[in-house]
């Protein structure tokens, strides 16, 4: 199968299951409003690409490069980030819904999460390293042995995060929420 190269082009209300993306890199390209749900999307290449209000819920992106890959007002439920090609992985994300994403192991340094819902999320010995994570929904998020060292979470909440499997070392967090960093505590805080 012929891997083809798109650069700067923009795709519009375009339903990528029905008719699908071909295979290839794609180079600065603009994606809008399009549905990419449960598409085979594995091995493509994005680079430097937007992604705005697409559904890309469940859609298999094994082996795919992001490479600053941007994302604002985009449906992303239940994906496998954690098998996407991690060599110049790179995302950033707006107002965005990736309900029960995985996130395994996988390099996020200074990645901006913003206005985004990440119920259930799983950043397993994940590295959040400067991360900007800027009022997101983090209930029943997995932080387990995740580096979360000059994280912000100032303005998240509904996060647990136990401080004692988890780097947060110069971490920022708000007085509100730090009651998350308690919970394995069982502590009653009024």
């Amino acid at each position: 199968m012929e891997l083809i190269y798109q650069a700067e082009k923009t795709f519009e209300k375009t339903d990528f299951v029905k008719s699908a993306l071909p295979r290839g890199e794609y180079e600065s390209c603009t994606f809008r409003y399009c549905n990419f749900a449960e598409a085979n999307l594995s091995e493509f290449k994005f680079f430097e690409c937007t992604f705005i209000g697409c559904n890309l819920s469940m859609a298999n992106i094994t082996k795919t490069a992001f490479r600053d890959a941007r994302f604002t007002d985009c449906k992303m439920l239940g994906l496998r980030f954690d098998q996407c090609n991690p060599f110049t992985f790179s995302v950033s994300f707006d107002n965005c819904t990736l309900d029960h994403s995985s996130f395994f192991k996988t390099s996020l340094k200074k990645a901006p999460f913003k206005n985004s819902k990440l119920h259930e999320v799983d950043f397993t010995q994940s590295d959040l390293t400067g991360a900007i994570i800027f009022n997101c929904d983090l209930l029943r998020a997995t932080f387990d042995n995740t580096i979360l060292e000059k994280a912000d979470l100032r303005m998240s909440f509904n996060y647990s995060i136990d401080p004692t499997i988890n780097k947060i070392k110069k971490a920022k967090f708000s007085l509100q929420a730090v009651s998350g960093l308690l919970d394995i505590y069982d502590l009653e805080i009024s």
